[in-house]
């Protein structure tokens, strides 16, 4: 046999092995650090969902309350004072319904889409109950007949809105929870 076959045949005994061997142990370690990366991945999740859950929660408790000093009885409990006059509560009731809504505006990257626009209408409907009361009043008369008309506006809708969006918020505390 010629003697650069048998070299090449010798070297090629070597090789092969040596190149089975190396990609084995090649695949294996590279299948172990692909799973402990998950693993790292898997635990990294686990620690910001257990940092990020509190302040979600915190943010729909908050949305609550949002929807709680927004609704129609409680503002006009809050806001009215014998002294007043219609258009003065009027106007008090729309400037704090716009301004609980713009304190809480930052909660809105905790929530859904779909909940934030569910949120925002309920604002926008409180507004627009709030404004149409007003007509077929004069501005000096009291404010107790604004609030009385303001809740016969409130009590012609089947559900308020503001309990619509009570109820969405619980509905999404229960996905993550």
């Amino acid at each position: 046999m010629n003697p650069i076959l048998s070299v090449f045949l010798e070297i090629l005994k070597f090789t092969i092995p040596a190149l089975i061997v190396f990609f084995t142990v090649y695949f294996l370690f590279k299948k172990y650090l692909d799973s402990q990366i998950q693993l790292k991945a898997m635990e990294n999740r686990k620690l910001f969902a257990n940092q990020t859950l509190p302040l979600k929660l915190q943010a729909y408790e908050r949305l609550m309350v949002l929807c709680d000093r927004i609704s129609i009885p409680n503002l006009i409990s809050r806001l009215r004072t014998n002294a007043m006059s219609n258009k003065e509560l009027q106007n008090a009731m729309m400037i704090a319904v716009q301004q609980e809504f713009e304190h809480n505006n930052a909660m809105q990257i905790y929530t859904s889409e779909k909940l934030w626009e569910i949120i925002s209408l309920a604002k926008n409907q409180t507004l627009a109950i709030i404004a149409s009361a007003n007509e077929g009043l004069n501005d000096s008369d009291n404010a107790g007949l604004f609030a009385e008309k303001v809740l016969k506006e409130q009590m012609k809708q089947s559900t308020a809105s503001v309990d619509v969006a009570k109820s969405a918020i619980k509905k999404e505390v229960q996905l993550i929870l």
